[in-house]
C-alpha cells in the first residue's frame, strides 16, 4: 500500500478535540470511516478500544500504514502531524517539513496541545461538571484561558494575519477552532478578542471545516450558547457521566 492510498478509520466523538481529526482530514480531502464513541456510556475504556489508545481517550484513528500494519494513533496533535506527514503532499495545510514555517506552525500546534486545550478544559470542569461551585477553581482556568486567549488576540491582530501563521490555514488553526467555537461553555466571552472572533468566523467559512466540524453529529455548541435553560440541561446531564467516571477511575487506582 501506497502513501497515496489511506484506510483510515477514525474514532471519535462531538468534542473540540474529535474535531480536530475530522476538520483535518476534510480539509485534505482523505477518505476515512468514520466510529462514533459514546462516552458517556465509556465504551473508550473498553478493551478494544484501549488496544489503539491505552489512555482511554478520543480521538484515535487507525490507519495502514506503508509497510502494509495497521498503525494505531491517538492524542490529536500526534495524529494532525501524522496526517500531514503522511498525506498532505500539497501542503494545503501544513508547510514542508524544516523549515520555518513548519516550525512557526509547530510552535502554535504544541501551544494549543499544551496550553489552550488543558486550560480550558479545566475552565470547562470547574465551570460546567465540578459537583459543588469552587471559586478559586473556576477563576484559576478562566483566568489562565483569557490569558491564552490574549495571546492568541495579540498575535492575530498583528499585521492582521488571518490565520496563524500568516495566510496559509494550518493544522495550527484547525487544533485551535474548536475549542474557540465553545469560549463560552468555559465561561470566558468571545466578544472580548475580536481578532480572534473574526479568525473563527474566518475558519467556519472553509468548506472543509464546515463538513468536518459536524462528524459525528452536528456541531451545535453555538446554538446551545444562545440558550441557557439547554446548556443547563446539558452540562446537568455531563456532570452526572462526568462524576461517575471519575469515580470508576479512582476505584480502579485504588483510592477510593
Amino acid at each position: 500500500m501506497t502513501s497515496q492510498e489511506p484506510s483510515v478509520n477514525l474514532y471519535t466523538t462531538q468534542t473540540p478535540n474529535g474535531i480536530k481529526i475530522s476538520i483535518t482530514l476534510e480539509e485534505l480531502g482523505v477518505p476515512y470511516k468514520t466510529h462514533k464513541i459514546d462516552i458517556s456510556k465509556n465504551t473508550q475504556k473498553e478493551p478494544w478500544f484501549l488496544a489503539i489508545n491505552p489512555n482511554g481517550r478520543i480521538p484515535a484513528l487507525t490507519d495502514t500504514f506503508t509497510d502494509g500494519q495497521t498503525i494505531n494513533l491517538f492524542e490529536s496533535g500526534s495524529i494532525m502531524q501524522y496526517l500531514v506527514d503522511r498525506y498532505d503532499t500539497e501542503y494545503k495545510i501544513s508547510y514542508p517539513k524544516g523549515t520555518r514555517e513548519w516550525y512557526e506552525m509547530n510552535n502554535w500546534l504544541f501551544y494549543q496541545n499544551a496550553g489552550v486545550g488543558p486550560m480550558q478544559g479545566q475552565a470547562n470542569h470547574f465551570t460546567r461538571y465540578a459537583p459543588e461551585h469552587i471559586e478559586y477553581g473556576v477563576n484559576r482556568y478562566q483566568n489562565e484561558t483569557r490569558r491564552l486567549y490574549s495571546v492568541l488576540e495579540k498575535h492575530l491582530a498583528s499585521d492582521s494575519r488571518p490565520y496563524l501563521t500568516g495566510q496559509k490555514c494550518t493544522i495550527a488553526d484547525i487544533a485551535h477552532y474548536g475549542w474557540v467555537a465553545a469560549a463560552g461553555w468555559a465561561g470566558v466571552e468571545i466578544d472580548d478578542y475580536p481578532a480572534l472572533k473574526a479568525w473563527e468566523e474566518r475558519m467556519t467559512e472553509r468548506p472543509g471545516v464546515e463538513k468536518g466540524r459536524h462528524v459525528p453529529d452536528p456541531h451545535t455548541i453555538k446554538e446551545l450558547l444562545k440558550d441557557k435553560a439547554k446548556m443547563e440541561l446539558k452540562a446537568a446531564e455531563a456532570r452526572e457521566w462526568v462524576q461517575a467516571g471519575m469515580k470508576q477511575d479512582a476505584e480502579k487506582s485504588g483510592k477510593l
